[in-house]
């Protein structure tokens, strides 16, 4: 997700560690050097606060991530109400007395949050959130092993537990939690300077490359949730030591030949064999994002050519309207296999093609936030419009939901529909909450948001790339010269977008704007006069001129209510719409409807004349759209029985109001639905 240019020589870090800790990393920071690597890349990512949101929705969303999500989240991250993590590490230090607490995958989540809370310092410099960080990554590098190992689970059982080592246990995430770990240090280190947190992250991956210099398939089975390939690019990017580079290309490689592996995991075949997506769907995003970070450094088509069949298959058969990933709490792989024998147990999964229930939908926010940040590398490949629409489906729809309109509680899962009762149990509740077990979302969400101004640009050689809409500026160079821009919008409640240029070189170069594939109707003008050219959706279009200070480019994207429909193979939402305006899918709640309607008793009235209107003081300020629904009565003949005669229906039609599924689930529990059936009239 990020470019991390800044780089450092791995021999000079090593020479530093026989000078104390202060002058080393005095010296360090000094050795500290600016460069762009050449990477087989399209496009390029943005440095970290080059572009900064300044009004409207993101920066809404940034503010509230900012000044509620990071303080609470530390507060709940450091405490012990819950769970442990950054006591885990405190014990792991020597600091505090007792046992390891929590899921195994808890480090990994606590860097999350650093990452986090250090991407909001390249916008404001909070000195106590930049004090507060110190003390933690000082701690952190008090509970790392001489030797660089860390991990807290296995070092706190490691004093009482003979048998306890190092990458013993697949499933024990220490390969998540490094990973996490490396792509923390790295954002950390390019917005503050500081090489603490950096150091550590070196230290382990020294050890790391040590313990599988010699690895077979069996002594390097593949870890669960790969975050490393990801954090192994990033550290090599931002130190330009190869060897990172090489051990990610080693672990990627010997995840192929695990000889008991299954699509749990996606291991059950070797990757260049697979076409389609499967198994527990944020370990597939993750790995289907590594194996893009990897393409992006070295340009091995080997790691491409399967992510090609793989995206198409979750984009035309897997992926739901929102964007959410991985339809089933459990299911089986490979699904009706032959060979029965050779079915296994699958979880929080990608199901089959066009299997996307709606009430029993999984959508772990994670896997949301991960289908976002492969798109990201996808784009960042093929500079190709249609992986930023990917990019923006999720923002502002599966994404955006994870998180409470206060910033303070948070969804594992993210289903389409909710009744009551609902028609069998499930593990995840589907309200809100601020902590669940399984505590790996908010902090994803977090760093999300704090980092969602990288997506808005990009560059290439005389190419500034504008990729998403909403009030922001720019600052970056540009073959050598300062480009500075001014975006001002009220996307994605209006569609006008504005653009203006306040700083420019002396030479030409290209504005690519993104014309999302739901756009239709685009207009376009350059200083008030009308591009003319054919604007086509799903594509950039490209204006390119020598541009002078106060140029202004203007997009109108016409933002009209739609209604959606599925492949007919999508049983579940078979002569069933939804509705969508602009990038932004919208639901029913039953807190819409007159009291004590049921969801399943209302079909959208058809024609349907939706009007779009914005409210400021609904639910944080949003547009809602109205319309009209046929409320069927109760047939008291069904008696709750399975098959009954469809009598003639009676019922009523009443005023309706849709709200954006983001934003579902903020007025108390209550049903919901992003599809309905048509009543046509």
């Amino acid at each position: 997700m990020r470019a991390l240019y800044k780089i450092v020589s791995y021999k000079m870090i090593h020479a530093l560690k026989a000078k104390t800790a202060m002058v080393g990393l005095v010296l360090l920071a000094g050795l500290l050097q600016a460069s762009e690597p050449v990477l087989p890349a399209k496009v390029q990512p943005l440095l970290l606060g080059e572009a900064r949101w300044t009004e409207g929705f993101w920066a809404e969303r940034f503010e509230l991530c900012r000044t509620q999500m990071v303080p609470a989240m530390e507060r709940l991250m450091t405490g012990t109400n819950y769970t442990q993590f950054f006591r885990n590490f405190e014990i792991a230090a020597g600091l505090a007395e007792g046992r390891s607490r929590g899921a195994s995958f808890n480090d990994g989540d606590f860097y999350k949050w650093v990452e986090g809370a250090s991407a909001t310092l390249a916008v404001t410099n909070d000195p106590v959130l930049v004090a507060s960080l110190d003390h933690i990554i000082e701690v952190i590098g008090k509970a790392q092993r001489p030797d660089g190992y860390l991990n807290t689970p296995t070092l706190i059982k490691m004093r009482t537990d003979t048998n306890a080592a190092p990458f013993s246990d697949r499933g024990n995430f220490e390969m998540y939690n490094l990973g996490h770990l490396f792509t923390a240090a790295c954002l950390e280190h390019q917005v503050t300077g500081n090489t603490n947190l950096l150091a550590i992250a070196i230290k382990a991956a020294d050890f790391l490359d040590r313990s599988f210099s010699n690895a077979t398939p069996e002594t390097a089975r593949s870890p669960v949730c790969p975050s490393h390939y990801m954090g192994l690019v990033d550290l090599y990017r931002t130190t330009h030591e190869p060897r990172y580079l090489a051990l990610a290309k080693k672990l990627f490689a010997l995840r192929s030949e695990v000889k008991d592996g299954g699509d749990d995991n996606q291991d059950r075949i070797p990757f260049s064999q697979q076409t389609t997506a499967a198994g527990q769907a944020v370990r597939a995003n993750y790995l289907y994002a590594g194996a893009a970070d990897l393409y992006l450094v070295t340009g091995d088509p080997t790691f491409w050519k399967p992510l090609l069949p793989i995206w198409t298959n979750v984009v035309t058969k897997k992926m739901y309207i929102t964007g959410g990933c991985g339809a089933l709490f459990d299911g089986a792989s490979p699904d009706g296999a032959r060979d029965q024998k050779s079915i296994a147990k699958v979880h929080q999964s990608y199901g089959r093609d066009y299997q996307l229930p709606n009430v029993t939908a999984h959508n772990e926010t994670c896997a949301n936030i991960g289908n976002a940040i492969w798109n990201w590398r996808m784009f960042l490949a093929t500079g190709e419009a249609r992986y930023m629409d990917v990019v923006e489906l999720e923002l502002y729809n599966a994404v955006l939901a994870g998180g409470s309109l206060d910033g303070t509680n948070f969804f594992y899962t993210n289903p389409l529909r909710v009744t009551e009762p609902l028609p069998t149990e499930l593990r995840w509740t589907r309200q809100r909450v601020p902590f669940v077990g399984s505590f790996c979302c908010p902090p994803n969400l977090v760093r999300t948001l704090a980092e969602s101004s990288e997506y808005a640009y990009a560059k290439s050689p005389q190419t500034i790339w504008v990729n998403l809409y909403g009030g922001s500026t720019l600052t970056t160079e540009l073959d050598g010269e300062t480009v500075r821009l001014v975006q001002t919008t009220e996307y994605p409640w209006n569609g006008r977008v504005r653009i203006q240029v306040i700083t420019a070189g002396p030479a030409a170069f290209a504005l690519k704007l993104r014309i999302p594939g739901w756009a239709e109707g685009v207009v376009a003008r350059v200083n008030g006069k009308r591009v003319n050219e054919p604007i086509q959706s799903e594509s950039y279009l490209e204006v390119t001129r020598h541009w002078q200070a106060g140029d202004v480019v203007e997009l109108d994207f016409p933002m009209v209510p739609k209604l959606m429909e599925s492949n007919p193979l999508v049983e579940e939402t078979l002569g069933q719409v939804a509705i969508q305006r602009g990038p932004v899918v919208y639901c029913l709640e039953s807190a819409d409807l007159p009291a004590g309607t049921k969801i399943s008793d209302v079909a959208l009235l058809v024609p349907a004349h939706l009007i779009a209107k914005f409210e400021r003081q609904l639910l944080g300020g949003i547009t809602a759209i109205q319309g009209k629904v046929r409320v069927r009565a109760a047939d008291p003949s069904s008696n709750g029985r399975l098959y009954h005669e469809l009598k003639s229906p009676v019922g009523k039609t009443v005023a309706a109001r849709f709200v954006p599924y983001s934003v579902w689930g903020n007025r108390g529990a209550g049903e919901m639905t992003v599809w309905l059936p048509i009543w046509e009239h």
